[in-house]
């Protein structure tokens, strides 16, 4: 046992307690903060307690009803703690603003420490399991009525005692009447409580209320090693030095003008959360007494209910047979039609919240962040996680971060696009392009395409200089940077986050092993190294062959897509004849647009119809694998989602950008595809406006369609569904678990669709920017609609899904530092090979007339649009005409020694080009990597709190324990030792 400091020794002494030899030594105790004061007052809590607490659970191993309300007062008051402070202290929040707080966050870092040792009290007070709630009047009505509510809810056994945790759905008009037999007398052997109730609306469905008892409760969450609160925190603000103590009064400035922020929401609202309060451990049945327990029924949360009632569903056998297991089983092969836990109620009340506050968290969600009118409030993400489970807690944290690092990074991006609007008559390729009515460009198709002017693409010229102009470099450069320093902090942010949700050392102790693996992989076992238990193992061999299968059908998949890909690229050639020759004379006179335009219209289409394939095929090859985990099943689904849906959406945007118009000869000789339709050109003024275009139409689409889909489509099936039922019944007659079974359920991929959606916005976002600066405004704007479109969607028109817990954000980390990476080198491509910046920077210094000198006023690419045309004879044509036409290359004119071959001047900007990639990508990597360096994934404050409340815990298990031993021998009547017996 570890060795205890001198400062609580010295609490020892003052409290008159016996101290062994050992322990004379002592410290001077530090003068608490006030934020300490709140626990001073819970350190003198009465010992008595003890022995209450430890005959809590023996009462209840006989119980067969619902828990009652059982809390447990303190005898004794502080006598040293001013109560107004206790009022005001009382509360520790630790939540933290999606982007703008996250400089608040830096500056905690050294901000706080713990004051458990120091704080003056009676060493054999260490433990306060019963805590008496300060100011339990101005709390929110929420938590006065709780149990009131859930009863005049429905939300209750019709005894009206026993709580509802979960609901299972079945029509009677079903066979499977012997599997749901045996299902639910072995989840009433396991200690469940079932309840069966039709349904008002329709006599065929029948509801199956599930109630977990209170040692039910107790023995799964011993068995999962649910963490549970025993003891408050404390704190106390050091100031280290001067020059500290004014960064923190910096800090303290802007966190006043935060309380005043109108983004800021406000704290009064929202329901006292008081486990990220409080010090917590594995939940144990023999150390009961350990534990806060102020009430049983409020004392496991309802998502940690519904979770370990999941648990149990689970693993319970419906048949004999290792594999005939589990509730999923159950409702794939028709037994069950649903399985979810209950909302806590309507979420809109007749009563306005301000005066008569929440009827229930889901109603507080509602009005204080799922309402449209809340989109520029910050989002309550310690509510989100009370309700929904860490997990999609995690991910709106995430989505609100994201959202929050788009600001700067879409003001960059429209500060580039307004400098190319404001110097776009003032660009000299624009000029001139605007300015060549006597130089006619060579035909762009064989048959139906015309001689045209070089003036007629001014408006296309000047359009591709708002993307292509001197800001281009700085901005693609600005967003590898950005990215970078986006997922770095987003890190710190999590750290923060697990921390204060008590996630930390989750992952390790508490993931199970999937029952799909155990039964494929039951008859194999090894010995866990770890936790020394036998569990099933999946061979080497049988891993590795069907991971080969999968694979197999990534690549099989993905060649299905350059496939879609080609055929889109043999439409365009087919059709620009066609438009080329239309009757219109828009179309025909804008042809080359029309083609695009129809071409990324078609790809949309594609697209959408091949994303539905996918993610059967995804679903079918990741349960191939049979992997050990959930979270292992989720990575792996998620991973080959992202592969086939990433080159889906960016296959045609690459050959757009890197292969239209690199391989097509000049005229008198093109290249043809199968020796028949003639390969495309990029536009007189360039390729970057086909990429615009593309990226934009596809962007904007896309995330129209996801919006549909995500709340138009649940609105259509739940407004149907509520029609169907009113025109027999009243709403007001219908159980909130039946209103529950009539919304739409979250889907069966759980939280992978809305990960995938922002990590395919975070490609658009940073791949190709440097071809479309507005790709980040365009994000902004969806996100900010996404983050209340997806709030709106959870709490009103899907069923409550199941609150599960995670540490992070899963395998799209990862996946979106390979995004930030693959940016790098393709913005690198773009601006190398796809726009002009390149032969624009050779031309300036090389062969413009700056290249041997600089004349005042004289402008360096006066001429560049001249130079960067090649000539061709008319004549080689057969058309009947003479003199000579231009294209777009650096090749010799037919008057030369060598015409129509490459010049020199082509191979100095090929040269310049490589040079160019080269530079870029290690200059970008290498900023990446030293900002990398410089922000650690956990803040140095946070990473030492983390390891002094582990030895804080320690302390406080043995005082407890000794404690615990001290009352059971005084009633015994043996003596009473100070150290362990």
């Amino acid at each position: 046992m570890v060795h205890h400091s001198g400062s609580i020794q010295s609490f020892k002494q003052q409290k008159g307690m016996n101290i062994s030899k050992s322990e004379i030594t002592t410290e001077a105790s530090l003068k608490p903060s006030r934020r300490s004061l709140p626990c001073l007052a819970h350190s003198y809590a009465h010992s008595k307690s003890l022995s209450q607490s430890a005959s809590l659970f023996q009462s209840t191993e006989s119980e067969s009803q619902a828990p009652n309300s059982v809390t447990f007062l303190s005898a004794e008051k502080s006598e040293h703690v001013n109560s107004e402070q206790l009022k005001n202290d009382s509360t520790l929040k630790c939540s933290f603003a999606d982007f703008s707080e996250f400089c608040l966050a830096l500056g905690k870092d050294k901000d706080y420490m713990d004051e458990s040792e120091h704080a003056n009290y009676d060493r054999s007070r260490l433990l306060n399991d019963f805590v008496i709630k300060h100011k339990p009047e101005s709390r929110t009505k929420l938590s006065k009525n709780d149990m009131n509510y859930i009863a005049s809810s429905g939300l209750l056994f019709k005894d009206g005692k026993k709580r509802i945790d979960y609901i299972l759905v079945y029509r009677k008009t079903n066979i499977q009447y012997d599997k749901r037999n045996t299902f639910e007398k072995n989840l009433r052997a396991e200690g469940l409580m079932l309840e069966k109730e039709p349904a008002v609306a329709n006599p065929d469905i029948m509801f199956i209320k599930i109630h977990i008892p209170w040692d039910t409760l107790c023995k799964y969450a011993e068995r999962l090693s649910i963490r549970v609160p025993f003891r408050k925190k404390c704190y106390y603000t050091d100031q280290k030095n001067k020059s500290m103590s004014r960064v923190q009064n910096y800090f303290k400035r802007i966190k006043k003008w935060m309380s005043q922020n109108p983004m800021v929401l406000d704290k009064s609202a929202f329901p006292e959360l008081e486990e990220s309060d409080c010090y917590t451990g594995p939940f144990s049945r023999a150390r009961i007494h350990h534990f806060i327990i102020n009430n049983k029924d409020t004392f496991f949360s309802n998502a940690t209910r519904s979770r370990i009632v999941y648990h149990m569903l689970e693993r319970t056998k419906y048949e004999n047979g290792i594999s005939k297991v589990g509730i999923r089983k159950l409702i794939n092969n028709g037994s069950y039609i649903a399985a979810f836990p209950p909302h806590e109620g309507a979420y809109k009340s007749s009563l306005p919240i301000k005066t008569h506050g929440p009827q229930n968290n889901r109603h507080l969600l509602y009005e204080r962040w799922a309402r449209w009118g809340m989109w520029y409030k910050h989002q309550p993400l310690d509510l989100i996680r009370l309700y929904f489970g860490e997990k999609i807690g995690l991910y709106f944290a995430w989505l609100g971060w994201y959202t929050g690092m788009l600001i700067p990074a879409a003001v960059v991006g429209l500060c580039v696009f307004f400098y190319g609007l404001v110097t776009m008559n003032e660009s000299q390729v624009s000029q001139e392009i605007c300015k060549a009515t006597e130089v006619f460009m060579c035909p762009l198709c064989d048959k139906n395409c015309s001689l045209q002017r070089l003036n007629d693409s001014c408006i296309y010229a000047k359009v591709t200089y708002l993307f292509d102009n001197g800001g281009t470099v700085f901005f693609a450069i600005f967003m590898a940077i950005w990215a970078t320093v986006f997922l770095e902090f987003w890190k710190r942010r999590r750290s923060i986050l697990t921390y204060a949700w008590d996630l930390i050392e989750w992952e390790e102790e508490e993931e199970t092993v999937r029952p799909q693996f155990e039964a494929k992989y039951y008859r194999m076992e090894v010995i866990n190294p770890i936790t020394g238990k036998p569990e099933p193992h999946q061979p080497s061999s049988d891993k590795v062959t069907r991971l080969l299968v999968s694979v197999s059908g990534i690549f099989f998949m993905i060649s299905l897509v350059i496939t879609a890909v080609f055929a889109v690229v043999v439409y365009r050639l087919v059709v620009m004849e066609q438009f080329a020759s239309f009757k219109w004379n828009f179309i025909k006179q804008h042809w080359q647009f029309a083609t695009s335009g129809a071409a990324v219209c078609i790809n949309f289409i594609i697209i959408m119809l091949l994303n539905l394939a996918y993610e059967k095929v995804a679903y079918l090859l990741t349960n191939l694998e049979y992997p050990r985990t959930e979270s292992e099943w989720e990575n792996s689904f998620a991973l080959k989602m992202f592969l086939f849906q990433f080159v889906n959406l960016n296959s045609s945007i690459f050959y757009i950008a890197f292969f239209l118009g690199r391989f097509v000869g000049h005229p008198g000789k093109y290249n043809k595809l199968f020796e028949r339709w003639r390969l495309e050109e990029c536009h007189p003024s360039g390729c970057l406006i086909d990429l615009c275009l593309q990226m934009g139409v596809i962007m904007f689409l896309k995330q129209i369609w996801n919006n549909f889909m995500e709340l138009g489509y649940p609105l259509i099936q739940n407004w149907w569904s509520r029609h169907k039922i009113k025109r027999g019944i009243q709403d007001a007659s219908i159980p909130q678990w039946e209103n529950d079974w009539n919304l739409q359920p979250m889907n069966i991929h759980g939280l992978m669709d809305e990960y995938l959606e922002m990590v395919l916005q975070f490609g658009f976002t940073t791949i190709f920017v440097a071809a479309f600066p507005l790709a980040p405004l365009l994000a902004l704007l969806n996100n900010i609609i996404e983050i209340r479109l997806d709030a709106y969607k959870f709490v009103t028109q899907w069923r409550r899904p199941l609150p599960a817990r995670a540490t992070d954000i899963g395998i799209w980390l990862g996946i979106l530092e390979g995004i930030g990476i693959l940016a790098v080198i393709t913005n690198a491509f773009v601006i190398a090979i796809t726009s002009d910046y390149i032969p624009r920077f050779v031309y300036e210094y090389k062969y413009g007339p700056c290249a041997n000198h600089v004349k005042q006023n004289e402008n360096c690419l006066k001429g560049y649009v001249n130079n960067s045309l090649s000539f061709f004879n008319l004549s080689e044509l057969g058309m009947g005409k003479s003199g000579y036409c231009r294209y777009r290359d650096y090749r010799g004119p037919p008057w030369s020694s060598k015409p129509y071959e490459f010049t020199l001047q082509y191979w100095h900007i090929l040269a310049a080009r490589l040079a160019f990639i080269i530079v870029f990508e290690h200059l970008v990597f290498g900023i990446k990597s030293f900002i990398a360096y410089l922000i650690p994934d956990i803040p140095k404050g946070l990473r030492e709190r983390i390891r002094r409340e582990k030895y804080l815990v320690q302390e406080m298990m043995y005082e407890a324990e000794l404690e615990h031993l001290q009352q059971q021998r005084r009633k015994s009547g043996q003596p009473i030792h100070h150290e362990w017996p």
